[in-house]
């Protein structure tokens, strides 16, 4: 219809009566559909360029037909050169401000490297760096004297910095910094302190992901910090004035492995504050960008305008033949473009600034932050911009300013469930699934370093909590029922918001996985994955060290990447399971992904054998690689594959496998239902308690979610959500001249191999998801330790009528309460990141599928020496979670039975094993027994396995010796309590096994050499106890007789 439709100057008269519209309050003339008078056809269009560029009424008179680009080109020269004029008159002053670079002049700030002290390594250039020495520090290649001034600092690491400023005059050594000496200033958020010679209390903890503002009002003297734009108060005021030329430098000390990068305006600043102006000035023609940006979003305004109503609009077009707004969009849109990468081009030493400001925001208001975001706009936007070349060193500093708004920006209660790094990612995605721009990203140089920025997360500190969940409530706090109801609300929508970013890093996963890199030869889909993986392991090889060196990665960064993989692995891939890409996926048992398949099961061994780079430091059960290879060669044997059926050593009456009748928990509706059928939705473990806490013994990072948060297992989704993108959205039509990333594409097996994925999922949770789970149990344990000693107070206060003792009382009982709504909030926010139901479905069976395969593995000796260690360890760490996690993943009486059956033959069979050559891990496997038995459902699980009433009491008393005869002892202790020794207290529940009672009584009576062998080792332990008994209390009573004679 359009083709026959009536134009007017090749525009479309529709658009006009749109505008009109708008304008209807303004204007006392009515717009009219369909016009026969030629003066009117081309007053419309006038109309409509007018608005578009913000010129009076009438300014433009009458213009030639068919309106061309160059008309339109003419008219933004002139807005252009009226705009220059305007700048060039309002020239801001920088007064008081010498930037030097090589001896010259320069607006460029930069770090002097003649200044640096220690050891200082460009991560990422030119200001993202990183200490490698124990102190370094060094300065910029700017001072200040006269009026207001600041830089930004984004932390990468969250340890010891002292940010601030320093005169030429403050040394800088091994041992002294930034703060340390007279005119020097900073502040370190990791000790909260600041410091001018000596060091006082300021400020709040900082995080990773943190933007630190250090301004200084040389006008009042004075020195301030801010954190995410919120001000931390003055911390120096009456700071010495200098002489021009003499100023004070922007400075910073590290100590070893952290990293932060500098902003001194070379990019606009996150946080700006009003009336301190950025050390590097902000390139003017940003200005012109930025006007021409406004000319382009308002015609996609009214692009937006006509789609929103189509209804009307195609009944006005049926009735009155109107032409689309098509024809006015390109010769506008290509007029604007083309002036842009014009001043692009021209400015290139501006265009760091101008594509991470004004175009960024630009396309983030186009794309709408807030979903259902708008495609079809951002669709028009990249088409144009791609038209162009300059347009390609644009993309490549947006794509790496989302990356790094991933690793800054906080999470917002308000803004849930799209808040947090969710708008960054979404829009990535997005423009991402164009080929051109994926090859641009994985051609940049800081390809890797971007992709770690975008699986980045904010953690939060202590205020920050305070922020996102205002009300607390734990049992006990005798708040109403509306803090209560109030957190539950708070965690439901935070748990949505981690859901959709947690979606965008699949999506994002998925793009790469899929991409296939234009090399000569080609690479198959997934090799990029793969690589990225493999590297990011190879530099956090010591991330799990109480000192990690330096440059490994963000622990957000280990979550997200373990949180993407166990998806894959556990739920499948999204989409109509386009990832049937690995052969091996076909389902088989339960719907799910590859650790719930059933039936027959492989895993190459040269995951094991082979010495790769990010693998060759890894300790194996055996020793070094380096030493077992010489020892232990097996180099025939790199190719072949170790096979076994899923539950091969379970009893063939009670084995429960993802083909048997009875599911394992993770495929079976009892978790859901034992989860529902918890009366109580919010928990505590008070000390002393018998619940399923363990005891101070248990070395794994066992986490319990015992957070007095509220029942999240019915507010954290059992799925992430979807996204509100559509399924035709999803596919993306071709545009011209730009071919799309498809999602339905047959990819090679060949390419990156489940297994090899679930060898990295191991890896990853051992370096980045263990110290989270320690971290959580350690709020869980304060929080207890501060409710008991809150219950106590307030008993106190109740028997104290008055008094200096009551006033101190009240005093400690405030302070016990913030300090239990603290852990309260740490904890409700560890469940969140880490406690849904498809996670904790996706953790069992991976300990399912981990143990089964260390069970097969070590029926062949050669084999098994070759096993890493953090196998055994991420496995009991593993177990030990879902076990304690509350309220629990599933009943007590059915973790192990309906599923994890194998953890217990493993344990009874390996935690004396010769092969294991770490005293240390097999340590780990004796705790894990000795916390298992003193519950009667898990010790019924014991005496129903084979292995363990075969083996067990043998291999416990041939295991009792000078290292390991506490934990034997208190094994034994559990079995036999209350049968000769150990009675129980009057009502105190015995946890004492018959069976096993019988079948030690039988190890001892049937092998003699053992029982012999065990007794001399006991009274020799024995009498060693003693005496060191003895020796202490002599000790004591000397040292008390010493001092009762000086008194």
């Amino acid at each position: 219809m359009a083709e026959d439709g009536l134009r007017i100057g090749g525009l479309s008269s529709g658009l006009a009566v749109l505008l009109n519209q708008r304008v209807r309050a303004e204007t006392s003339s009515k717009g009219r559909l369909v016009s026969f008078c030629d003066e009117f056809r081309n007053q419309s269009v006038e109309q409509t360029l007018e608005h578009f560029f913000d010129l009076p009424s009438k300014s433009l008179g009458i213009c030639s037909h068919p309106v061309d680009g160059s008309f339109i080109h003419s008219i933004i020269k002139k807005e252009l050169a009226k705009l220059n004029e305007d700048l060039n008159a309002s020239s801001c002053d920088r007064d008081g401000i010498w930037i030097m670079a090589g001896g010259c002049r320069t607006d460029v700030v930069a770090l002097d490297e003649y200044s640096i002290c220690g050891d200082i390594r460009t991560v990422k250039p030119p200001l993202l760096v990183e200490s490698l020495a124990m102190f370094s520090s060094v300065r910029a290649n700017a001072c200040v004297w006269k009026g207001k001034w600041m830089y930004e600092v984004i932390l990468e690491t969250s340890g010891i910095q002292q940010l601030g400023w320093a005169t030429l005059s403050c040394p800088f050594t091994d041992q002294k910094g930034v703060g340390d000496a007279d005119d020097s200033y900073a502040f370190d958020g990791r000790r909260v302190r600041k410091w001018n010679k000596e060091e006082e209390p300021y400020g709040q903890s900082w995080v990773a992901g943190d933007v630190i503002g250090c301004c200084i009002d040389l006008e009042n003297a004075k020195i301030s910090f801010y954190r995410n734009g919120t001000s931390l108060g003055v911390a120096f005021c009456g700071i010495r004035r200098m002489e021009p030329g003499a100023g004070y430098y922007p400075a910073i000390s590290l100590s070893q492995g952290e990293r932060c990068e500098f902003n001194f305006g070379a990019r606009p600043f996150r946080y700006p504050i009003e009336g301190y102006l950025p050390l590097q000035p902000p390139p003017p023609v940003d200005l012109l960008a930025t006007r021409l940006l406004h000319y382009l979003s308002k015609l996609l305004d009214l692009h937006r305008m006509e789609r929103d109503d189509c209804s009307s609009v195609e009944r006005l077009r049926r009735l009155k033949r109107v032409v689309p707004l098509e024809d006015l969009f390109v010769p506008i849109s290509q007029a604007i473009c083309k002036e842009f990468f014009s001043i692009i081009e021209s400015n290139s030493g501006s265009t760091e600034y101008i594509a991470c400001g004004t175009v960024l925001s630009f396309m983030m208001e186009i794309f709408c932050v807030q979903a259902p975001h708008d495609y079809l706009s951002l669709d028009r936007v990249l088409d144009v911009f791609l038209e162009f070349q300059a347009s390609r060193v644009i993309f490549e500093h947006i794509i790496d300013a989302l990356s790094s708004g991933c690793k800054t920006v906080p999470l917002l209660l308000t803004e849930c469930p799209c808040s947090g790094s969710y708008p960054y990612l979404a829009l990535a995605c997005h423009m991402l699934r164009r080929e051109e721009l994926m090859v641009l990203w994985w051609k940049s140089v800081d390809f890797e370093l971007t992709f770690e920025g975008f699986l980045s997360r904010k953690p939060p500190n202590r205020e920050d909590l305070q922020c996102l969940m205002p009300s607390v409530w734990w049992p006990g706090s005798y708040d109403d029922a509306s803090c209560e109801s109030s957190m539950m609300l708070t965690t439901t929508a935070l748990s949505e918001a981690i859901n959709k970013i947690e979606e965008k890093h699949r999506e994002l996963c998925r793009l790469v996985i899929q991409f296939t890199p234009p090399t000569a030869p080609p690479q198959l889909p997934g090799s990029i994955f793969r690589t990225f993986i493999q590297n990011l392991l190879l530099k956090n090889r010591g991330a799990d060290r109480n000192v990690p060196p330096p440059g490994v990665s963000s622990n957000s960064v280990l979550v997200s990447l373990y949180t993407v993989v166990l998806h894959f692995l556990s739920e499948g891939f999204a989409l109509r399971d386009v990832y049937s890409w690995l052969k091996s996926s076909k389902s088989v048992g339960c719907n799910g992904g590859f650790l719930h398949r059933g039936g027959r099961r492989s895993f190459p061994m040269a995951l094991f054998l082979k010495n790769e780079s990010h693998r060759s430091d890894i300790t194996r059960l055996g020793g070094t690689y380096s030493h077992l290879s010489k020892s232990h060669p097996v180099d025939d044997q790199e190719e072949e594959l170790i096979r076994w059926e899923e539950g091969f050593l379970d009893d063939n009456n009670s084995r429960v496998t993802h083909l048997t009748l009875q599911k394992p928990c993770c495929c079976s509706s009892n978790d859901v239902d034992y989860a529902r059928s918890l009366k109580n939705p919010i928990r505590y473990t008070t000390r002393g308690s018998r619940g399923h806490a363990g005891s101070n013994s248990e070395r794994s990072a066992h986490v319990a979610a015992e957070c007095s948060a509220g029942n999240l297992n019915d507010e954290i989704a059992d799925k992430p959500s979807t996204s509100d993108q559509s399924e035709p959205e999803f596919g993306y039509r071709p545009m011209q001249h730009t071919r799309t990333v498809l999602r339905d594409c047959n990819i090679s097996s060949a390419t990156i191999r489940e297994e090899e994925l679930l060898d990295s999922l191991l890896l990853l949770y051992h370096v980045g998801l263990a110290p989270n789970f320690k971290q959580a149990s350690y709020y869980i344990a304060h929080q207890s330790q501060f409710i008991s000693l809150l219950e106590e107070t307030e008993k106190q206060i109740r028997e104290q009528v008055y008094g200096e003792k009551l006033k101190r009382l009240k005093e400690a009982r405030n302070g016990y309460r913030e300090e239990i709504a603290n852990c309260v909030r740490h904890c409700a926010w560890y469940r969140v990141l880490l406690f849904s139901r498809w996670k904790q479905r996706g953790m069992y069976a991976m300990c399912m599928w981990t143990v089964q395969l260390l069970l097969a593995v070590s029926k062949v000796d050669s084999l098994f020496l070759y096993v890493p260690e953090f196998y055994i360890e991420a496995l009991v760490d593993c177990f030990h979670v879902l076990r304690k996690s509350d309220p629990p993943f599933v009943s007590p009486t059915i973790f192990i039975k309906q599923g994890l059956a194998s953890f217990v033959t493993f344990l009874v069979t390996h935690f004396n094993d010769p092969r294991i050559s770490s005293a240390d891990l097999r340590d780990l496997l004796l705790q894990s027994i000795s916390v298992l038995v003193q519950y009667k459902e898990f010790l019924d699980d014991f005496e129903n396995n084979e292995a363990a009433t075969q083996r067990l009491t043998a291999a416990l008393l041939s295991a009792f010796d000078n290292r390991c005869w506490i934990p034997v002892t208190n094994i034994l202790l559990r079995l036999c309590k209350g049968s000769g020794f150990g009675f129980s207290k009057y009502g105190e529940s015995s946890s004492s096994s018959v069976v096993f009672q019988r079948l030690l009584r039988e190890a001892c009576t049937n092998n003699e050499s053992l029982f012999s062998a065990f007794l001399n080792r006991l009274f020799n332990t024995l009498s060693w106890t003693m005496t060191e008994f003895s020796v202490s209390i002599r000790e004591m009573q000397e040292k008390y007789q010493v001092a009762a004679t000086r008194i």
